[in-house]
C-alpha cells in the first residue's frame, strides 16, 4: 500500500525559506514521477501545480515559483523534497505530495496524495 506522508510546514516571514520534506513506503521513489501541488486560500477546491520530477530527476516548475523553489529525491532515504526559498505571501496554502505508478511525468495527473503539510508566509 502506497503512503505519503508530508512534513516540514511551518510560519515564516516573506523573504525566507522552508524545506518540505514527503516520505514515501510502498514504492520507490526513484522509480516514480513524483509532484507538488499546494491548495491556496480562496482556492480550496483546486490543486495547483508547483513542480514535477520524474524517474530520470527531470524536473519542472510552474512559472510562480520557478527560480525559488527547488524539488528533489532522496532515493536511499525514500524521501521527495521541495526547497522553498525567497517565499512570498501568495505561497500561503497546503501543500500535498502526490506520485503516479509510471517513472515518466506524462500531464499532471497523479494517483497516489499525502495528507498535505500548511505553510503561512506572512508579509
Amino acid at each position: 500500500q502506497v503512503q505519503l506522508v508530508e512534513s516540514g510546514g511551518g510560519s515564516v516571514q516573506a523573504g525566507g525559506s522552508l524545506r518540505l520534506s514527503c516520505k514515501g513506503s510502498g514504492m520507490t521513489f526513484s522509480d516514480h514521477c513524483l509532484g507538488w501541488f499546494r491548495q491556496t486560500p480562496g482556492n480550496e477546491r483546486e490543486r495547483e501545480r508547483v513542480a514535477r520530477i520524474d524517474g530520470d530527476d527531470v524536473a519542472i516548475y510552474s512559472d510562480p515559483v520557478k527560480g525559488r523553489f527547488t524539488i528533489f529525491k532522496e532515493p536511499v532515504e525514500n524521501i521527495l523534497y521541495l526547497q522553498m526559498n525567497r517565499l512570498k505571501p501568495e505561497d500561503t496554502g497546503l501543500y500535498y505530495c502526490a506520485a503516479r505508478s509510471s517513472s515518466r511525468c506524462v500531464g499532471w495527473g497523479f494517483g497516489f496524495w499525502g495528507q498535505g503539510t500548511q505553510v503561512n508566509v506572512s508579509s
